[in-house]
Protein backbone atom coordinates (compact mmCIF):
# COMPACT_ATOMS: atom_id res chain seq x y z
CA UNK A 1 0.00 0.00 0.00
CA UNK A 2 1.25 3.27 -1.54
CA UNK A 3 -0.73 5.65 0.22
CA UNK A 4 0.16 5.65 4.22
CA UNK A 5 -2.72 8.05 4.77
CA UNK A 6 -5.58 6.99 7.78
CA UNK A 7 -7.79 8.23 10.30
CA UNK A 8 -7.93 7.00 13.51
CA UNK A 9 -10.89 7.18 15.81
CA UNK A 10 -10.52 6.58 19.66
CA UNK A 11 -7.33 7.61 21.70
CA UNK A 12 -8.05 5.40 25.10
CA UNK A 13 -5.59 3.48 26.70
CA UNK A 14 -5.06 1.10 23.70
CA UNK A 15 -5.92 3.50 20.84
CA UNK A 16 -2.84 6.29 21.93
CA UNK A 17 -0.27 3.73 21.60
CA UNK A 18 -1.71 2.23 18.51
CA UNK A 19 -1.86 5.33 16.65
CA UNK A 20 1.51 6.60 18.12
CA UNK A 21 3.36 3.60 16.41
CA UNK A 22 1.37 3.89 13.40
CA UNK A 23 3.47 7.82 13.20
CA UNK A 24 6.53 6.24 14.32
CA UNK A 25 5.95 3.54 11.35
CA UNK A 26 5.26 6.74 9.02
CA UNK A 27 2.07 6.93 8.66
CA UNK A 28 0.32 10.34 7.98
CA UNK A 29 -2.40 9.96 11.02
CA UNK A 30 -5.59 11.91 11.42
CA UNK A 31 -7.36 11.53 14.55
CA UNK A 32 -10.79 12.21 16.70
CA UNK A 33 -11.19 11.87 20.03
CA UNK A 34 -14.13 12.89 22.21
CA UNK A 35 -11.32 14.69 24.52
CA UNK A 36 -8.94 17.11 24.03
CA UNK A 37 -6.07 16.02 26.16
CA UNK A 38 -4.98 12.41 24.02
CA UNK A 39 -5.78 14.61 20.87
CA UNK A 40 -2.89 17.04 22.16
CA UNK A 41 -0.11 14.05 23.16
CA UNK A 42 -0.70 12.57 19.52
CA UNK A 43 -0.45 15.71 17.70
CA UNK A 44 2.42 16.60 19.45
CA UNK A 45 4.21 13.62 17.98
CA UNK A 46 2.76 14.67 14.25
CA UNK A 47 -0.59 13.92 14.10
CA UNK A 48 -3.06 16.22 12.33
CA UNK A 49 -6.46 16.29 13.92
CA UNK A 50 -10.06 15.81 12.49
CA UNK A 51 -12.63 18.72 13.53
CA UNK A 52 -15.27 15.66 13.71
CA UNK A 53 -15.09 12.07 12.01
CA UNK A 54 -16.82 13.01 8.57
CA UNK A 55 -13.83 15.17 8.34
CA UNK A 56 -11.70 11.74 7.93
CA UNK A 57 -14.41 11.02 4.97
CA UNK A 58 -11.68 11.34 1.93
CA UNK A 59 -8.87 9.02 3.41
CA UNK A 60 -7.90 5.45 2.40
CA UNK A 61 -8.54 3.96 5.97
CA UNK A 62 -10.47 5.03 8.85
CA UNK A 63 -9.72 2.85 12.06
CA UNK A 64 -12.20 2.84 14.96
CA UNK A 65 -11.16 2.18 18.62
CA UNK A 66 -14.46 2.54 20.26
CA UNK A 67 -15.98 0.31 23.34
CA UNK A 68 -18.76 -1.24 21.79
CA UNK A 69 -20.13 -0.94 17.91
CA UNK A 70 -22.82 1.24 18.86
CA UNK A 71 -20.49 4.04 20.04
CA UNK A 72 -18.64 3.07 16.74
CA UNK A 73 -22.05 3.48 14.71
CA UNK A 74 -22.88 6.99 16.33
CA UNK A 75 -19.18 8.23 15.28
CA UNK A 76 -19.80 7.48 12.03
CA UNK A 77 -23.19 8.68 11.27
CA UNK A 78 -21.96 11.74 9.84
CA UNK A 79 -18.95 9.82 7.80
CA UNK A 80 -22.13 7.66 6.23
CA UNK A 81 -24.15 10.74 5.96
CA UNK A 82 -21.56 12.54 4.13
CA UNK A 83 -20.85 8.82 1.81
CA UNK A 84 -24.75 8.40 1.17
CA UNK A 85 -24.38 12.01 -0.69
CA UNK A 86 -21.14 12.08 -2.48
CA UNK A 87 -19.72 8.20 -2.09
CA UNK A 88 -16.10 7.98 -1.15
CA UNK A 89 -13.14 6.50 -3.59
CA UNK A 90 -13.40 2.70 -4.44
CA UNK A 91 -11.99 0.84 -2.07
CA UNK A 92 -12.21 2.61 1.70
CA UNK A 93 -11.34 0.71 4.63
CA UNK A 94 -13.15 1.08 7.82
CA UNK A 95 -11.27 -0.93 10.19
CA UNK A 96 -12.94 -2.05 13.40
CA UNK A 97 -10.32 -2.79 16.02
CA UNK A 98 -12.78 -2.70 19.06
CA UNK A 99 -14.11 -5.77 20.58
CA UNK A 100 -18.04 -5.81 19.08
CA UNK A 101 -20.27 -8.55 17.95
CA UNK A 102 -19.29 -10.34 15.08
CA UNK A 103 -23.51 -11.07 13.81
CA UNK A 104 -23.37 -7.13 14.43
CA UNK A 105 -20.13 -5.56 12.77
CA UNK A 106 -21.44 -7.80 9.82
CA UNK A 107 -24.41 -6.18 9.48
CA UNK A 108 -22.39 -2.72 9.87
CA UNK A 109 -20.73 -3.99 7.24
CA UNK A 110 -23.93 -3.85 4.91
CA UNK A 111 -24.99 -0.83 6.15
CA UNK A 112 -21.25 0.52 5.13
CA UNK A 113 -21.61 -1.30 1.65
CA UNK A 114 -24.80 0.03 1.17
CA UNK A 115 -24.47 3.85 1.75
CA UNK A 116 -21.04 4.08 0.00
CA UNK A 117 -22.40 2.47 -3.01
CA UNK A 118 -20.06 -0.59 -2.59
CA UNK A 119 -16.90 2.10 -2.51
CA UNK A 120 -16.14 1.20 1.20
CA UNK A 121 -15.76 -1.96 3.08
CA UNK A 122 -15.72 -3.06 6.66
CA UNK A 123 -12.44 -5.37 7.69
CA UNK A 124 -12.55 -6.65 12.03
CA UNK A 125 -9.68 -6.52 13.38
CA UNK A 126 -9.76 -6.17 16.94
CA UNK A 127 -6.56 -6.74 18.84
CA UNK A 128 -4.85 -8.38 21.96
CA UNK A 129 -2.17 -7.65 23.95
CA UNK A 130 -3.25 -5.10 26.64
CA UNK A 131 -1.81 -1.46 26.95
CA UNK A 132 2.13 -3.17 27.16
CA UNK A 133 1.37 -4.76 23.69
CA UNK A 134 -0.21 -1.45 22.26
CA UNK A 135 2.45 0.16 23.72
CA UNK A 136 5.35 -1.89 22.34
CA UNK A 137 3.66 -2.08 19.00
CA UNK A 138 3.27 -6.23 19.56
CA UNK A 139 -0.20 -6.68 19.37
CA UNK A 140 -2.15 -9.73 17.78
CA UNK A 141 -3.91 -8.70 14.87
CA UNK A 142 -7.29 -11.44 14.04
CA UNK A 143 -9.37 -9.70 11.01
CA UNK A 144 -12.20 -10.24 9.04
CA UNK A 145 -13.16 -9.64 5.34
CA UNK A 146 -12.11 -10.67 2.32
CA UNK A 147 -8.17 -12.05 1.96
CA UNK A 148 -7.59 -8.60 -0.91
CA UNK A 149 -8.77 -6.46 1.76
CA UNK A 150 -6.60 -8.25 4.39
CA UNK A 151 -3.46 -7.78 2.05
CA UNK A 152 -4.25 -4.42 1.44
CA UNK A 153 -4.06 -3.56 4.93
CA UNK A 154 -1.03 -5.63 6.22
CA UNK A 155 1.09 -2.68 6.51
CA UNK A 156 -1.68 -1.08 8.70
CA UNK A 157 -1.87 -3.76 10.97
CA UNK A 158 1.99 -4.97 11.12
CA UNK A 159 2.70 -1.06 12.54
CA UNK A 160 0.83 -1.59 15.72
CA UNK A 161 0.86 -5.46 15.73
CA UNK A 162 3.41 -8.75 15.63
CA UNK A 163 1.14 -11.75 15.15
CA UNK A 164 -1.74 -10.53 12.64
CA UNK A 165 -4.03 -13.23 11.08
CA UNK A 166 -6.65 -13.24 8.18
CA UNK A 167 -9.30 -15.17 9.91
CA UNK A 168 -12.47 -15.11 7.18
CA UNK A 169 -15.04 -13.36 6.35
CA UNK A 170 -16.32 -10.12 7.96
CA UNK A 171 -16.77 -11.12 11.76
CA UNK A 172 -13.97 -13.86 11.91
CA UNK A 173 -12.16 -11.03 13.74
CA UNK A 174 -14.36 -10.54 16.23
CA UNK A 175 -15.57 -14.35 16.66
CA UNK A 176 -11.68 -15.19 17.15
CA UNK A 177 -11.32 -12.03 19.84
CA UNK A 178 -14.46 -13.44 21.53
CA UNK A 179 -12.61 -16.83 21.62
CA UNK A 180 -9.36 -15.04 22.95
CA UNK A 181 -11.67 -13.59 26.05
CA UNK A 182 -13.44 -16.66 26.94
CA UNK A 183 -9.92 -17.91 27.40
CA UNK A 184 -8.76 -14.54 29.33
CA UNK A 185 -11.54 -14.02 31.38
CA UNK A 186 -12.67 -17.28 32.63
CA UNK A 187 -8.76 -18.26 33.67
CA UNK A 188 -8.40 -15.22 34.58
CA UNK A 189 -11.28 -15.84 37.05
CA UNK A 190 -9.64 -19.17 37.80
CA UNK A 191 -6.33 -17.82 38.74
CA UNK A 192 -8.39 -15.05 41.37
CA UNK A 193 -10.55 -17.49 42.61
CA UNK A 194 -6.99 -19.94 43.72
CA UNK A 195 -5.30 -16.95 45.02
CA UNK A 196 -8.15 -16.50 47.31
CA UNK A 197 -8.93 -19.62 47.99
CA UNK A 198 -4.68 -20.07 48.65
CA UNK A 199 -4.70 -16.97 51.22
CA UNK A 200 -7.78 -17.52 53.29
CA UNK A 201 -6.30 -21.15 53.90
CA UNK A 202 -3.27 -19.59 55.40
CA UNK A 203 -0.70 -19.84 52.00
CA UNK A 204 0.83 -17.37 50.12
CA UNK A 205 -0.60 -16.54 46.76
CA UNK A 206 2.51 -15.70 45.29
CA UNK A 207 3.89 -18.99 46.22
CA UNK A 208 1.21 -20.88 45.01
CA UNK A 209 1.42 -18.94 41.18
CA UNK A 210 5.07 -19.14 41.21
CA UNK A 211 5.32 -23.39 41.46
CA UNK A 212 1.80 -23.05 39.03
CA UNK A 213 4.21 -21.25 36.48
CA UNK A 214 6.68 -24.09 36.42
CA UNK A 215 3.88 -26.67 35.75
CA UNK A 216 0.76 -27.41 33.31
CA UNK A 217 -1.02 -24.09 34.61
CA UNK A 218 1.76 -21.76 33.28
CA UNK A 219 0.16 -19.85 31.05
CA UNK A 220 0.71 -16.04 29.38
CA UNK A 221 -2.67 -15.03 32.00
CA UNK A 222 -0.96 -16.15 34.54
CA UNK A 223 2.55 -14.53 33.95
CA UNK A 224 0.38 -11.24 32.89
CA UNK A 225 -2.08 -10.69 35.36
CA UNK A 226 -1.16 -13.17 38.12
CA UNK A 227 1.49 -10.50 39.77
CA UNK A 228 -1.44 -7.67 39.84
CA UNK A 229 -3.72 -10.66 41.67
CA UNK A 230 -0.87 -11.23 44.23
CA UNK A 231 -0.85 -7.32 44.75
CA UNK A 232 -4.50 -7.10 44.56
CA UNK A 233 -3.71 -4.17 42.22
CA UNK A 234 -6.30 -3.20 39.76
CA UNK A 235 -5.32 0.30 38.54
CA UNK A 236 -6.85 -0.06 34.71
CA UNK A 237 -5.12 -1.48 32.39
CA UNK A 238 -8.45 -1.82 30.59
CA UNK A 239 -11.82 -2.07 32.51
CA UNK A 240 -13.53 -5.47 33.73
CA UNK A 241 -16.57 -4.67 32.75
CA UNK A 242 -15.90 -5.44 29.15
CA UNK A 243 -14.84 -8.61 29.91
CA UNK A 244 -18.87 -9.03 30.31
CA UNK A 245 -19.67 -7.27 27.25
CA UNK A 246 -16.96 -10.02 25.16
CA UNK A 247 -17.99 -12.95 27.31
CA UNK A 248 -21.79 -12.21 26.12
CA UNK A 249 -20.55 -12.15 22.29
CA UNK A 250 -19.07 -15.70 23.02
CA UNK A 251 -22.53 -16.93 24.32
CA UNK A 252 -24.35 -15.11 20.85
CA UNK A 253 -22.07 -16.63 18.89
CA UNK A 254 -22.56 -20.16 20.22
CA UNK A 255 -26.05 -19.96 20.21
CA UNK A 256 -25.76 -19.24 16.50
CA UNK A 257 -23.53 -21.92 16.14
CA UNK A 258 -25.29 -24.35 17.76
CA UNK A 259 -22.51 -24.57 20.46
CA UNK A 260 -22.55 -25.05 24.25
CA UNK A 261 -20.28 -22.27 26.41
CA UNK A 262 -20.50 -23.63 29.90
CA UNK A 263 -17.36 -21.74 30.72
CA UNK A 264 -18.79 -18.38 28.90
CA UNK A 265 -22.00 -18.97 31.04
CA UNK A 266 -20.38 -18.89 34.12
CA UNK A 267 -17.65 -15.99 33.35
CA UNK A 268 -20.86 -13.62 31.77
CA UNK A 269 -22.52 -14.27 35.72
CA UNK A 270 -19.35 -13.47 37.65
CA UNK A 271 -18.49 -10.70 35.35
CA UNK A 272 -21.63 -9.15 35.74
CA UNK A 273 -21.73 -10.02 39.90
CA UNK A 274 -18.69 -7.74 39.55
CA UNK A 275 -20.57 -4.59 37.80
CA UNK A 276 -23.06 -5.26 40.24
CA UNK A 277 -20.57 -4.75 43.03
CA UNK A 278 -19.79 -1.65 41.52
CA UNK A 279 -15.95 -3.01 40.23
CA UNK A 280 -16.38 -2.23 36.46
CA UNK A 281 -14.31 0.35 35.94
CA UNK A 282 -11.18 -1.09 37.85
CA UNK A 283 -8.23 -3.48 36.28
CA UNK A 284 -9.73 -7.18 35.28
CA UNK A 285 -7.57 -8.02 38.15
CA UNK A 286 -10.57 -7.01 40.17
CA UNK A 287 -12.19 -10.29 39.84
CA UNK A 288 -10.14 -11.22 42.92
CA UNK A 289 -12.17 -8.59 44.57
CA UNK A 290 -15.65 -9.72 43.77
CA UNK A 291 -14.66 -13.38 44.32
CA UNK A 292 -13.73 -12.16 47.90
CA UNK A 293 -17.11 -10.07 48.32
CA UNK A 294 -18.72 -13.55 47.30
CA UNK A 295 -16.58 -15.24 49.60
CA UNK A 296 -17.69 -12.77 52.40
CA UNK A 297 -21.13 -13.09 51.80
CA UNK A 298 -21.10 -17.26 51.44
CA UNK A 299 -19.06 -17.16 55.05
CA UNK A 300 -21.66 -14.78 56.29
CA UNK A 301 -24.80 -16.83 55.26
CA UNK A 302 -23.07 -19.71 56.79
CA UNK A 303 -22.43 -18.60 60.19
CA UNK A 304 -25.97 -16.99 60.32
CA UNK A 305 -27.23 -20.73 59.47
CA UNK A 306 -25.55 -21.98 62.18
CA UNK A 307 -26.91 -19.49 64.89
CA UNK A 308 -30.34 -19.67 63.74
CA UNK A 309 -29.69 -24.00 64.17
Amino acid sequence: MEDKRAGFVGLGLMGLPMAENLLRAGWNITAWNRSAGPLQELTANGAQTAPDVAALRDLPIIAFMLPDLSFIEDAAAGLLASWAETPPAAGTAVVVMSSVSPAKVQDFGRKVRETSAGRAVVVDAPVSGGTSGAAAGTLAIMAGGSPDDFQRLMPFFAAMGTTVRHMGPLGSGSLAKACNQLIVGTTTAALAEAAELAERSGMDPAALFDVLAGGLAGSRVLENVGPRLVRKDYTPTGPAKFMHKDLSFVLESARSAGAAAPMASAGVELYAELKRQGLGDQDLAVVRQAISQLSDATADNATKGTVSA
